[in-house]
């Protein structure tokens, strides 16, 4: 199939897919990765599901999978750190994500370059996508964007967050600030492809729960698993982008060689490398890149890659469990940042900053952090995007207020307030 004619499939297959009540679109936009399997995945028509409070979700998964082996799609709260650790969330939450929701699909589509494999379901169901009318997007309705922080209260917490840094609390904390708009009618899957085409990133996706969206352009994978290697890929370290190449590239030199952002990322993967230790066979964890600068339409980030063996006696499920909330969205030393994020953001994460990805039947899986995303609940008609930082002894506050803004951008351009 001609590459015009799997763009236009992708679309269809997208709009029919958002017809049913649940579905789950990953997408790479076509970015090389060499644990990627697939370029897209489409899976729609919950088989079977399940959806769990935290408290015993994990192992409630790990039933599911058991009980099933096959295809499955699902999303990880950032809640179920209450599960993991002795924490609790009493921020308010207007968005009533589930803390763990996973479906198997009635059907899976899945892009490989110009090819396209039925995965579960009829083979029918392509003809029936090619015979799919796409629909005129109409314009966003004006909303109303708020946000829980001004400036002056953002830095004011920075601040306070910096003192618990010079106490030796913690080394560096991710925090983060919603921004929200009530009584917002939108449609969901024409904003997801607006936001991808502006910002096509590599662990894009569209999943919906229901009444619930996940409208994600994010750029980081959380944790994949192919065969007995567990990797992980966090990004700590950001530059805006130029028009100007020559600018360009000599911000993307002055990202790598930035001691703050290298001092950022490093903590992050010295606790990754933790994390993976729970889970590894032992002296198999190892940094496969360190400071590596990948770039994007709006950004250059820094991005690490750590993997491991994983241990055969540790189901893959509680090798999950074992590096999540990831560290990236926390800090470090780990539990301390959780604590003192919860003491000083305004709003519940639930979704935000959790993950949401598959697993294939033969136990690999992929699994994003969801960052760069517009959460959507239809029936309150309440839509969220948060964006946070690193927060290191070294941060200047009015610095970090303008990284949330850069990384809000595109979401604020597709939502027509710029």
């Amino acid at each position: 199939m001609h590459s015009n004619d799997i763009i236009l499939f992708k679309q269809k297959a997208l709009q029919l897919a958002a017809s049913y009540e649940v579905c789950c679109c990953l997408d790479s936009n076509q970015y090389s990765d060499k644990y990627a399997q697939y370029n897209c995945l489409i899976a729609f028509g919950a088989q079977n599901e399940i959806n769990s409070q935290s408290g015993n979700a994990f192992a409630q998964l790990k039933a599911f999978y058991q009980a099933h082996k096959n295809w499955m799609f699902g999303l990880f709260s950032y809640e179920l750190k209450n599960e993991v650790e002795n924490l609790s969330s009493k921020n308010t939450d207007e968005l009533q994500f589930p803390d763990l929701y996973f479906f198997v699909p009635k059907y899976l589509i899945a892009l490989q370059g110009n090819e396209i494999t039925v995965l579960k379901g009829d083979e029918a169901i392509v003809e029936t996508i090619n015979q799919v009318r796409l629909n005129e997007v109409s314009a966003t309705p004006s909303l109303k964007i708020e946000s829980k922080f001004d400036q002056e209260a953002y830095i004011f917490t920075v601040q306070k967050l910096q003192e618990h840094i010079k106490r030796g609390d913690i080394y560096e904390v991710n925090f983060c600030q919603e921004f929200f708009a009530k009584n917002a009618s939108i449609n969901p899957l024409a904003i997801y492809q607006q936001l991808n085409a502006l910002s096509p990133t590599p662990f894009a996706g569209f999943f919906k729960i229901y009444d619930k969206y996940i409208l994600s352009a994010t750029p980081e994978r959380f944790l994949c698993k192919r065969g007995n290697t567990l990797i992980s890929q966090p990004i700590k370290g950001t530059a805006k982008r130029s028009q100007n190449p020559t600018e360009d590239e000599q911000i993307k030199q002055s990202l790598r060689s930035n001691p703050k952002e290298q001092a950022e990322n490093v903590m992050i993967v010295d606790l990754v490398r933790n994390d993976l230790t729970k889970s590894a066979v032992k002296g198999t964890v190892k940094v496969e890149e360190l400071f590596g600068i990948y770039s994007f339409p709006q950004v250059h980030q820094m991005i690490s890659t750590i993997s491991c063996e994983l241990n055969p006696d540790i189901h893959f499920i509680d090798a999950i469990k074992n590096t999540f909330p990831m560290g990236s969205m926390t800090g470090a030393p780990k539990i301390k940042a959780m604590q003192l994020i919860e003491a000083y953001e305004k709003s519940k994460r639930g979704a935000y900053s959790g993950s949401f990805g598959c697993i294939n039947p033969e136990g690999d899986f992929d699994f994003n952090v969801i960052i760069r995303s517009i959460l959507y609940n239809a029936t309150n008609k309440y839509l969220s995007f948060q964006v946070g930082g690193a927060i290191t002894y070294a941060a200047n506050a009015e610095d970090e207020y303008a990284e949330c803004l850069l990384k809000a951008s595109a979401i604020l351009k597709v939502l027509k307030k710029i």
